[in-house]
């Protein structure tokens, strides 16, 4: 496959058509991936097939499936290299179809930061709404997040859980000497744009001392946010409120945003209500994409998801709650700096922790 940034010259001409076709096409079958992807986690075909290898009829009656659809989907999968096949030469209905150990755990193990699969939920799930996103850039309005439904809302939060509950409040946030402050004293922490919960939870299990109060907008997301903390034994020490973080009162040690500024509408009135939250000598803290420092093209893989997140998702979303600024999904330090300064904030300190994904800002 020709590397489609490689051909590309300082003049600016790009690849030959049949390179930029030949890209394209290998898209096309990776789409094409995705979707079964989307199929495989929805009708639990991927959970049954990591218990035990499967022929058609007994993956059909362990997931309540039609057999001709579910021997179509396993030959496909076996063809793109996701499963493997006991004898291809076997009958159609014989043919036992296995799932290697490393594609189970991107597939199946919830809280492997290997698991990929939510990411293609997502994209899947946004597909179904192109119509709308078509509507939304010919009129310049939006498609809110809970027009997308289930699909991203799910997908979201699966994608964040096992950072959330792994990495993120075990060792980024404990290497931070102001944070672990609050950490190691049992301090008051405030999540804003909660989400399903899973910051505040991972937070509450790795530093049983302190208390977490979430806030999101999004009722069907903190309806499940309060289901989890439940299951995760902690919801006598997490409470989630289906509330904007404004009509928060008292004051907290800690209060962050985890991926979630760059959707919002109106970020400086949200950065201000999380500079009155804090306590004197709080620690203000927003996590967000790991976008490039400036605009540069071609850009490297997250620079690209970020960007196709932007242009299906999140912007969509931020204008869809008008007056809005518009943000997007490439939320670029100088941006927050701006907005940070423009909601009293003296600047902001980008924090010495390592992720591919996200980076770390303190507001002082």
């Amino acid at each position: 496959m020709t590397d489609p940034t490689a051909t590309a010259t300082a003049t600016g001409a790009g690849p030959s058509a049949e390179a930029f076709g030949e890209r394209l096409f290998g898209a096309v079958i990776q789409a094409q991936l995705v979707q079964a992807a989307y199929l495989g986690d929805r009708l639990g075909f991927y959970r049954a097939l990591a218990v035990e290898a499967l022929t058609p009829p007994e993956l059909a009656a362990r997931t309540g499936t039609a057999v001709r659809y579910a021997r179509e989907w396993l030959e496909h999968q076996a063809v793109a290299g996701v499963l493997t096949v006991d004898d291809a030469g076997a009958a159609p209905d014989e043919r036992r179809f296995r799932l290697p150990a490393g594609h189970a755990e991107v597939l199946t193990d919830v809280l492997s930061p290997n698991h990929v699969l939510p990411l293609a939920r997502m994209v899947a799930g946004i597909g179904q709404h192109m119509d709308a996103l078509v509507g939304a850039y010919r009129s310049g309005g939006g498609v809110s997040w809970s027009d997308f439904g289930t699909d991203a809302r799910e997908a979201q939060a699966a994608a964040n859980r096992p950072l959330f509950l792994g990495a993120l409040p075990r060792e980024y946030l404990p290497s931070v000497p102001a944070i672990h402050e609050v950490l190691r004293h049992d301090g008051r922490v405030a999540d804003v744009g909660c989400g399903f919960g899973w910051s505040s939870i991972g937070l509450a299990l790795a530093h049983p001392g302190i208390t977490v109060d979430g806030y999101d907008v999004d009722e069907p997301s903190v309806t499940e946010a309060r289901r989890n903390a439940v299951e995760a034994g902690v919801a006598d020490r997490v409470r989630f409120h289906c509330a904007d973080a404004a009509t928060a009162e008292g004051r907290y040690d800690l209060v962050t945003a985890f991926e979630c500024i760059h959707d919002m509408p109106a970020p400086v009135g949200v950065l201000a209500t999380m500079r009155r939250l804090a306590a004197p000598d709080g620690v203000v803290l927003v996590v967000d994409e790991r976008v490039a420092e400036t605009f540069t093209a071609p850009g490297d893989e997250v620079e690209q998801v970020m960007y196709g997140w932007s242009i299906t998702c999140c912007l969509p979303d931020g204008l869809a709650h008008p007056p809005s600024v518009g943000t997007g999904t490439v939320m670029r330090p100088d941006t927050l700096r701006r907005y940070a300064r423009d909601a009293g904030y003296d600047d902001i300190e980008i924090l010495p922790i390592e992720d591919d994904f996200f980076r770390f800002y303190r507001l002082s």
